[in-house]
This record gives C-alpha cells, sequence and structure tokens, in this order.
C-alpha cells in the first residue's frame, strides 16, 4: 500500500511539473486493484500447500483427503473407507443426524469394524500422500 501510495504521489508532481497529461495516471510494475483490472482470483494469490491442492482438485485428485470421505451405507458389506497412512486411525461418528454427541472410536488396518454406538461400519484402508 505504501508503495502505490509513493509511485502515486510521484506520478502526480510529473502533471504539477507539466511532463505529463491531464490524462490518466500510468502506474509502474503490476498494480492490481479494483481500478486496475479487479480484485485477485482465489487461484491467481493461492501458494504453497493451498495452490498445491486447488491443482490436484481441477484435476478431480484430493492427495491429503481434505474433503469429506464419501457417505456409503455403512453396512458389513458396504462399509464407510477412511483413508490413512498409518495403521489406525482414530474415528468420530455422529449416530444420529441430530445429535450433537461424537462416539470417538480407533480404527484399524484390516477388516471392516463397528461403532460401539450405532452399529456402522468403518474399513480402513491405506493412503500414500505424494
Amino acid at each position: 500500500m505504501a508503495s502505490r501510495l509513493l509511485r502515486l504521489c510521484g506520478g502526480l508532481r510529473g502533471l504539477r511539473a507539466g511532463r505529463g497529461s491531464l490524462g490518466p495516471l500510468r502506474l509502474s510494475g503490476a498494480s492490481r486493484s479494483m481500478a486496475g483490472g479487479g480484485i485477485p482470483t482465489d487461484e491467481e494469490q493461492a501458494t504453497g500447500l493451498e495452490r498445491k491442492i486447488m491443482k490436484a482438485l481441477e484435476k478431480g485428485l484430493d492427495p491429503w483427503s481434505t474433503l469429506p470421505p464419501k457417505r456409503r451405507a455403512g453396512t458389513k458389506e458396504d462399509p464407510n473407507i477412511v483413508p490413512s497412512i498409518n495403521e489406525k486411525r482414530i474415528v468420530g461418528c455422529i449416530c444420529e443426524e441430530d445429535n450433537s454427541t461424537v462416539i470417538w472410536f480407533w480404527l484399524h488396518k484390516g477388516e471392516a469394524q463397528r461403532c460401539p454406538s450405532c452399529g456402522a461400519h468403518y474399513k480402513l484402508v491405506p493412503h500414500e500422500v505424494p
């Protein structure tokens, strides 16, 4: 903000000295503001991990499991899939839709396991981080 203000003041001094016309000021450098082309989009200003996730989501991938998992029936034949990079993971189950209590339990690699409260089945599957 301060550099933009200094460039603007320098441009005004040039106009007062008679070196410039009364037309619009031309600022040097990349100036992205509402007057200069609009507010930058999320894609333009994302950096680091956020940028990697956005690029992966454009390709249809979810590399760090940031999206909620797809809900399944929760039966023994069609358990809810829980990705993990470890041999076990803690899982929270909200057994009833309007319930405010979360039932936490450890899910281990191997066979599908049941929630101790409602009986929904969950299965841990290995997940590789890119």
